[in-house]
């Protein structure tokens, strides 16, 4: 009786409220609704006036105040290494980006969100999403980690008693996991990503040629140049910043080569916590993963040569998923097609199925 009642009410919510699901990034929030598929991919930045305490801007418009705005608005990333470090902002970039998705569509109902958070996060900074989220205007929140959403999202059968291995190399940390059976089966997440590799940038043109950039400007840079690997032809970039002798300023060349020395000891430690995963993974998954290899998601897919590196460092076969950087948001997507069956992977959920709320 209460299966059918249950699925009573999921026919109603499906008819009078949206579904959204939400890959909460350090650098990027992407936003799938159901029926239309992604709809949002936005910095995670919020410019705040700090006169009035009021949002200025959310997203694209706010990256592109950060260095750029006077002393009473501030741009800020209100995601550390994945987590959120500022509530009340996030509330407000969650608030933006789900009234912003259903613009169009008006429903009766608030919308059911299922969002992706990195593996290993505490239960406090998993109930802060939920908070967030539900103060946003979120009906139901379920939360999924990312390595299995991105695991779902490219379509790998978790479902099975097989290995699958997935290399999350994201903008806050990276998240290396095996998953078998709809579970984790070993994982690991480093506070090493994106962001890590522009401090990096910012440090070593700073010591080798005494020139102070920004952040927006190593991003640039490291998009430009980066590549774990030497290639046939050196890539160059120029970039522009402050020289610290002088103080006027300057604009130098930047090789890959300087990058890739800039970024080394960061790729060293993301190889090295992937080599742990796979020294404490069972035999038998292991086995699974030779066969089948690993595959690499996230924004740190698209850097040259890293798959290549992968492959030489940990001696199996290692493929950069279609579509990396929506690998997540889109596992949100197809777990938003039918939660009951994947309930199992899911770290925390609602259960207002019986209780609607308008």
């Amino acid at each position: 009786m209460r299966s059918k009642i249950k699925r009573y009410f999921d026919k109603f919510y499906r008819l009078f409220s949206n579904d959204i699901g939400i890959d909460l990034g350090t650098a990027n929030t992407l936003v799938y609704l159901r029926g239309r598929g992604i709809v949002i991919n936005e910095p995670s930045v919020v410019a705040v006036n700090q006169k009035t305490g009021r949002v200025v801007a959310v997203g694209t418009q706010a990256k592109e105040m950060l260095g750029r705005t006077p002393g009473h608005i501030t741009a800020v990333r209100p995601l550390v290494d994945g987590v959120i470090s500022d509530f009340e902002v996030t509330e407000e970039m969650l608030s933006y980006l789900i009234n912003k998705a259903q613009m169009h569509l008006k429903k009766v109902l608030r919308p059911r969100v299922v969002i992706g958070v990195p593996s290993g996060i505490t239960s406090v900074e998993t109930r802060a999403v939920r908070d967030a989220a539900k103060n946003a205007g979120a009906r139901e929140v379920h939360i999924v980690e990312e390595p299995m959403a991105a695991t779902i999202g490219i379509r790998l059968p978790v479902t099975e008693p097989i290995g699958n291995m997935i290399i999350d190399i994201g903008g806050g940390t990276s998240d290396i996991a095996v998953v078998s059976l709809n579970g984790i089966v070993r994982s690991k997440n480093v506070r090493i990503a994106g962001d890590k590799f522009d401090s990096d940038i910012i440090s070593y043109i700073r010591s080798e040629f005494k020139i102070l950039i920004g952040e927006k400007t190593a991003e640039d840079l490291k998009i430009a140049a980066c590549a774990v690997l030497a290639g046939e032809m050196p890539i160059e970039s120029v970039v522009r910043g402050r020289d610290l002798v002088t103080g006027l300023p300057r604009e130098v060349v930047i090789t890959d080569s300087d990058i890739r020395e800039a970024i080394s000891n960061s790729v060293d430690h993301i190889i090295d916590a992937t080599r742990e995963v796979l020294e404490t993974t069972p035999p038998e998954v292991l086995s699974d993963v030779m066969q089948r290899g690993a595959y690499v998601v996230g924004g740190g897919a698209l850097i040259n040569g890293m798959p290549e590196l992968l492959h030489d460092t940990l001696k199996l076969p290692v493929y950069i998923a279609d579509d990396p950087m929506s690998a997540v948001v889109r596992g949100t997507g197809i777990i938003l097609e039918d939660i009951d069956a994947y309930d199992e992977i899911l770290l925390e959920s609602d259960d207002e199925q019986l209780s609607p709320t308008p």
